[in-house]
């Protein structure tokens, strides 16, 4: 089970480029139920996901190059590109910084996975986090990729109104 609550941020951490991070590009091949093709570095990973916002169902299983590169044709929509910085917080949490590239350069978003539902739901952000939207939506990965250039540039304009 994968428990996560979703953020927008307001300013980026100090010295970004000094934490762990991960160049991911991926794409779905079918978003109900979500299924997921992910190139993280030198890895590729097949995932399917359950409905749920804050709480669902995850299974991971590794791919060939071979395997990706075939599916990734499959794809519908956007490939999403960004930067995961995996940053330590204060709580023993890990922070998952995603700093998008592409049509979504400039939007950045964190996650952070908890290992049950109270704690998710009692967590305080740190300061620079901003909004908390783990329940729109619209900020799924797999509905990023499902926009057409034209709402694209809608959700950039929305980002600043929250």
């Amino acid at each position: 089970m994968e428990i996560e609550r979703k953020y927008l941020i307001k300013c980026l951490p100090e010295d970004l480029v000094s934490y762990p991070h991960d160049h991911i590009s991926q794409g779905y091949v079918c978003t109900d139920p979500v299924i997921r093709i992910r190139q993280k570095n030198e890895d590729y990973i097949l995932t399917l996901k359950s409905g749920g916002l804050l709480a669902r169902e995850e299974i991971e299983m590794p791919l060939s190059r071979e395997s990706f590169l075939h599916l990734s044709t499959k794809t519908d929509g956007i490939i999403i590109e960004k930067t995961r910085y995996r940053i330590p917080e204060s709580h023993g949490f890990l922070i998952e910084l995603d700093v998008f590239h592409g049509v979504y350069e400039g939007f950045i978003m964190a996650e952070i996975e908890f290992p049950d539902m109270e704690t998710a739901e009692s967590y305080t952000p740190p300061s620079w986090f901003g909004a908390d939207v783990t329940f729109d939506p619209r900020f799924h990965n797999s509905n990023l990729s499902r926009r057409t250039p034209e709402e694209v540039k809608e959700f950039h304009e929305s980002l600043t109104l929250l």
